[in-house]
């Protein structure tokens, strides 16, 4: 096996629109001595290599980068594999190189034809195509140009430029320059597809806190970065607090809401021994936590690293286009060549007009609508998902969702509301009215969603809770409040008959409550229970429908 000699360095790369934007930097640096495992992550924009700086500076690397027309700008100075960092944030299309070159060629465009359709100047309106396509080819061409010295001269650029600028030497100067605006408008498609994508890698990583309460051993506190954080070390999670760390619970029992990493609406509560993620939000009491996983290695990590794999693996459709380019571009200009040589050297054609056709060969061969057709649906669909709530994760999932012909369901939040609502109210030891009443004052203070459902119910019903005091949580199991002198408790079935006041029908009437799926609270003071509220979360009016209509489609539901 070949050893790998020197450290490993990282850059951030801008300018990386697509999987072919990662194939030429691999292919170029690859080129230089002592460079090896070269990876480029399109999504996060960052570039990873090993390099023995005694063959190749890192000056020079960054140079190579340079000329194929990326930006670059060095992460650290020797960095192994750490957790994937979330992309900087980006500026509006129009306010990028490219947004810019579509604008202002898109303008002389416009500028050129209304000369054109005036019939003010016919030299005028040339003159202005003419700028328009060669304003838009430079940056281009320079592109190519960069590929070329770095040992890839058969790129999408490079025919673009011999295609834009063969068309103004034979004088098709409209043509050449609707030929670069609409390269140009493709590569800015791919750019705002690859953006959106960026941006759900950013919405990911703001989910994990940036600081962390570290416990020493003597007990003492004290905040930390959250990168930081260590196997075996403990860490203190205060009410309402995102947990910073993958770890176990040492001590505290508290309902964690989850929603941030696996979409259930209802909180789940746990205690000691029970495993917690990075990035959930601590309930209603302070918990201990034992870090079993570092930052690298973290549950928001992990996702993150899944998602940029997803987002560089290309759809189907855009990986043949990329195959059938290497042979395609070179096979275009060899023929063009041909077209150009052979008819005057064996046939002793004209050579002005068989260089001519020769460059109209190139025009017409020029891939333009090929290339900008996949971004430009990928983009589309995209964008058309998003508009409905959808988070499609590149091409390659739209190409597969097309042939799906089952969809699995998680019901919360998808064919439920997303959260829970008072669906019975049975009365044991008060009307109905006070039941809700005295409810709704114990959980007045509380922020759990089975709380705020049963205020909602009394102030629905224009009930006004009444007068409570002493109110406290009781994690894991409920809340407490004293009313009217009396010890009022809201908490789970398993509490009221461990207090001994729940009674056989009580108990039979909340389990057949239970059975139908629902979540069942017990209203009861120091001798007896004084009613039953049952919750869940209800089906959305729309989930009939929606589920209709995929039956409609030959799908089936899971």
């Amino acid at each position: 096996m070949e050893q790998i000699v020197g450290h490993r360095h990282s850059w951030a790369v801008t300018g990386m629109d697509c999987g072919s934007c990662a194939a030429r930097i691999d292919t170029a640096l690859g080129r230089l001595a002592g460079v090896s495992d070269v990876q480029v992550t399109v999504m996060a924009q960052r570039m990873s290599l090993q390099l023995d700086p005694a063959l190749t500076a890192p000056e020079e690397v960054e140079a190579t980068v340079r000329k194929l027309g990326f930006g670059v700008a060095r992460a650290d100075q020797t960095a192994d594999r750490a957790a994937p960092a979330a992309p900087p944030a980006e500026p509006a299309w129009h306010s990028t190189a490219k947004g810019r070159l579509v604008i202002l060629t898109g303008l002389l465009l416009a500028a050129a034809w209304a000369v054109k359709l005036s019939g003010a100047s016919e030299t005028l309106s040339e003159l202005t195509f003419a700028a328009a396509g060669v304003i838009g080819v430079i940056p281009v061409a320079r592109r190519a140009w960069g590929a070329l010295r770095g040992g890839v001269p058969f790129t999408i650029e490079a025919l673009m430029t011999i295609a834009a600028i063969g068309a103004v030497i034979i004088g098709a100067v409209e043509e050449a320059a609707l030929v670069v605006f609409l390269f140009a408008v493709g590569e800015v498609l791919e750019g705002l597809a690859a953006s959106r994508a960026r941006a759900g890698i950013r919405a990911l990583a703001d989910v994990m806190p940036k600081t962390a309460l570290r416990m020493a051993k003597d007990g003492t506190v004290r905040q930390v970065d959250a990168a930081t954080l260590a196997p075996g070390e403990a860490v203190l999670v205060r009410p309402g607090d995102r947990i910073p760390a993958d770890g176990c619970i040492t001590s505290g029992r508290s309902g964690v809401d989850e929603s941030p990493v696996t979409g259930e609406s209802m909180p789940r509560e746990k205690g000691p021994g029970d495993t917690v993620h990075a990035g959930t939000i601590n309930g209603d009491a302070a918990l201990s936590v034992r870090v079993t996983r570092a930052g690298a290695d973290n549950t928001i990590a992990r996702i993150i690293a899944m998602v940029e794999e997803a987002e560089a693996s290309r759809a189907p459709t855009e990986r043949f286009i990329d195959r059938f380019a290497r042979y395609y571009m070179p096979a275009v200009v060899l023929a063009a060549l041909l077209v150009a040589v052979l008819p005057p050297l064996l046939g002793g054609g004209d050579w002005d007009t068989w260089i001519y056709r020769a460059l109209a060969l190139l025009l017409i061969g020029c891939p333009c609508a090929l290339v900008i057709s996949v971004p430009a649906s990928i983009s589309s669909a995209l964008s058309a998902g998003a508009r409905r709530g959808l988070l499609i994760k590149g091409g390659a999932v739209i190409e597969a969702m097309a042939r799906a012909r089952h969809v699995a369901f998680d019901k919360t939040g998808t064919l439920t509301e997303g959260r829970p609502v008072v669906t019975d109210t049975v009365a044991l030891a008060a009307p109905e009215a006070e039941l809700l009443a005295i409810a709704a004052a114990v959980e007045g203070a509380s922020g759990h969603p089975l709380a705020r459902a049963i205020v909602a119910r009394a102030e629905a019903r224009g009930i006004t809770p009444l007068p409570a005091r002493d109110a406290r949580a009781l994690p894991g199991l409920g809340a407490e409040a004293t009313i009217k002198d009396r010890r009022i408790t809201v908490g789970a079935p398993r509490l009221a008959q461990e207090m001994g006041v729940l009674d056989g029908a009580a108990r039979a009437r909340a389990a057949q409550l239970e059975a139908a799926g629902k979540t069942v609270v017990v209203i009861f003071d120091e001798a007896a229970a004084l009613g039953l509220i049952a919750l869940r979360d209800e089906p959305r009016a729309d989930a009939t429908q929606a589920l209709g209509a995929l039956h409609g489609m030959g799908m089936g539901t899971v």
